[in-house]
């Protein structure tokens, strides 16, 4: 007993000793080995790990007396050594004065013990990770050796404090990872909004608070990209605008975060000259619009960026935050791919979207919006051939607003493919009411947003639609803007096809205001296009409108294309286009948007359709 006490106290005084704990897990298990041997006068004491699928134990520390310690890898298989391995689990301490005759080690001889090895005698004791079997503490004896009861207890003591510092060690680690975890952003490296926070804490408390900028990214169009070349091209391009801000060489550059998932803020020591200040915000957005080379895809990338300024426009980090927010959110509003800085009127007008954003969803949800049908007509025989679905929003406090007040709201808030096929749904409604009614609706056209478009979930999308109101194919046209089908990609293509071979028809609207290739045009399975009312309006006085709407004509004769002209208002317009082959005409002339009840009138009235 006097012998064990002895050991424990040695064990306790190594433990306790100044600096210690302060030791690396690596040097605490060698002090521990060495303690451990010259206390138990072994020939040598190692420390063995289980692999993660316990297949085989591995030695990873060997300390000898005689000659300290060393690194001599060693694997011992379970396939090889069963029954070692089942006394290791069922958390036996294997004390063996022969281990070349005890059953439970014979399998180790001829190789690892006897016939000229350095062990005869052995005394393993289990190492634990907690609950999980982590390996075991072997102390080894070149002779036969009886091992004491005070020697198997101070084995078991070191096997216990060796499991404690790795069990001390792992929850380090953990903390460490958890520690990154709360500050870091695991996708691009980039510190958090939580890391953000806490440094501008920092910087406000300082005796002598420093005067700086916070600039607020946002990677504009994020979800079109998503949606028409797939999330992986989206997260490249969140990843290098991230090494872009990362890798920028500035003066006064102190933090960069990612706050959100397409938007990132960065502290920048303001110079108290506003001059400087914007040529540098001007700089940085040079660095980020720089084409990024995705594999073959080149993308041209903007971003808008909102710029706050402490402690001039607020003293408080909350406020801050929000103020870089909001002028990021003015940047946008103003047509994106600028900077601007924050001021009152900015605070006011992100307030007002907010509210507006707010009620736009809940309208959404709960059915408060309406559409209205434009009818469509025939140049030649001036009769009703199909028609317009509009997205009109009777707002409770302001009244009936147009698209243009909040459609870019709704852009802005990624509301419009939600909005788009609400819209659709809510036209496959109105045909199908027609027929309760003994009405045969004429084809409606419907405007997509190019979010909608390049979504790859859009063709069954809608033949859900199509099914659940037993609707034809037929009944339906889809419009989408130019810049909607700029891009080469095969989702797009795909999409369209698919909707085609349901009997919907395809048409450009709006065109001659975007990009769009005569190529595209002619491999894409379009039918018809919109002239915008831009051209149409100063029809025929306006040589160059006249000029465009001929060249636009003469194009669409080409491809064998239809032609709508559309904000048709007085006769000289409806004459001027119908001396030129234009097909179809809408506009104030014929009829203005109507409600659904209005319109169904119109189609009782006798209005014929083709």
């Amino acid at each position: 007993m006097k012998t064990f006490f002895s050991y424990h106290k040695a064990l306790m005084q190594l433990l306790h000793s100044a600096g210690f704990s302060a030791l690396s897990q690596r040097t605490k298990l060698e002090a521990l080995l060495t303690l451990c041997g010259d206390l138990l006068k072994t020939d040598s004491v190692s420390i063995w790990s289980m692999s993660s699928c316990g297949a085989s134990l591995n030695r990873e520390f060997y300390y000898q007396p005689q000659s300290g310690h060393h690194y001599l890898p060693y694997t011992l298989t379970r396939a090889e050594h069963a029954l070692y391995f089942k006394v290791l689990e069922e958390a036996e301490i294997l004390v063996t004065h022969d281990a070349t005759q005890d059953p439970r080690t014979q399998s180790l001889r001829g190789t690892y013990v006897g016939h000229g090895s350095d062990v005869a005698a052995m005394l393993d004791v289990p190492i634990y990770d907690g609950n999980r079997l982590y390996g075991v503490l072997c102390l080894e004896s070149a002779a036969q050796r009886h091992w004491s009861l005070p020697d198997i207890a101070c084995a078991t003591a070191f096997a216990d404090t060796v499991s404690l510092t790795n069990t001390h060690q792992a929850w380090l680690n953990s903390r460490k990872e958890l520690d990154y975890i709360t500050h870091h952003d695991d996708f691009t490296g980039l510190q958090n909004r939580h890391s953000l926070e806490h440094r501008l804490q920092q910087l406000i408390q300082k005796d002598v608070p420093n005067h700086f900028a916070l600039l607020w990214f946002d990677i504009d169009r994020l979800n079109t990209i998503n949606n028409g070349l797939g999330d992986q091209v989206g997260d490249a391009v969140v990843s290098e605008v991230a090494a872009r801000l990362r890798g920028l060489l500035l003066p006064g550059k102190d933090m960069v975060a990612r706050v959100g998932g397409d938007e990132f803020a960065m502290l920048y020591a303001w110079p108290d000259d506003d001059s400087e200040l914007a040529a540098t915000v001007a700089s940085i957005m040079d660095t980020l619009h720089q084409p990024i080379y995705i594999g073959q895809q080149k993308l041209v990338v903007t971003t808008s960026v909102g710029v706050a300024l402490y402690p001039r426009d607020t003293d408080d980090i909350n406020s801050l935050l929000r103020c870089s927010e909001s002028a990021m959110y003015h940047a946008k509003a103003c047509g994106r791919r600028q900077a601007q800085f924050y001021n009152q009127a900015v605070s006011v007008s992100a307030k007002a979207r907010f509210l507006l954003e707010s009620q736009l969803i809940d309208a959404l949800a709960n059915n408060g919006l309406s559409v209205f049908y434009q009818p469509i007509m025939s140049a030649d025989l001036q009769t009703l051939v199909s028609c317009e679905a509009l997205v009109r929003w009777s707002h409770p406090r302001a009244g009936f607003l147009s698209p243009a007040e909040f459609l870019p709201l709704a852009y802005e808030a990624g509301l419009m493919t939600e909005l788009d096929l609400w819209v659709l749904e809510r036209v496959c409604q109105d045909i199908k009411q027609a027929r309760t009614q003994g009405l045969c609706m004429p084809t409606v056209a419907v405007n997509l947003s190019a979010d909608t478009v390049m979504d790859p979930l859009l063709a069954d999308k809608v033949f859900n639609l199509l099914e659940h109101y037993q609707i034809q194919g037929g009944q339906l046209e889809l419009e989408m803007i130019e810049d909607a089908i700029k891009g080469d990609s095969s989702t797009l293509s795909d999409t369209l096809a698919q909707l085609v071979r349901m009997g919907i028809k395809l048409s450009i609207d709006d065109f001659g205001t975007g990009y769009s290739s005569l190529l595209r045009l002619k491999n894409l399975p379009f039918t018809k296009l919109k002239i915008d009312r831009s051209f149409i309006q100063d029809l025929p006085h306006d040589i160059d409108d006249c000029a465009l709407t001929l060249s636009i004509l003469g194009m669409a004769r080409g491809l064998g294309l239809a032609v709508v002209a559309e904000g048709v208002e007085n006769i000289d317009q409806e004459q001027w286009l119908q001396q030129q082959g234009c097909h179809y005409l809408q506009g104030f002339k014929y009829h203005r948007p109507m409600p659904v009840s209005d319109f169904f009138a119109l189609l009782k009235a006798g209005m014929t359709h083709e």
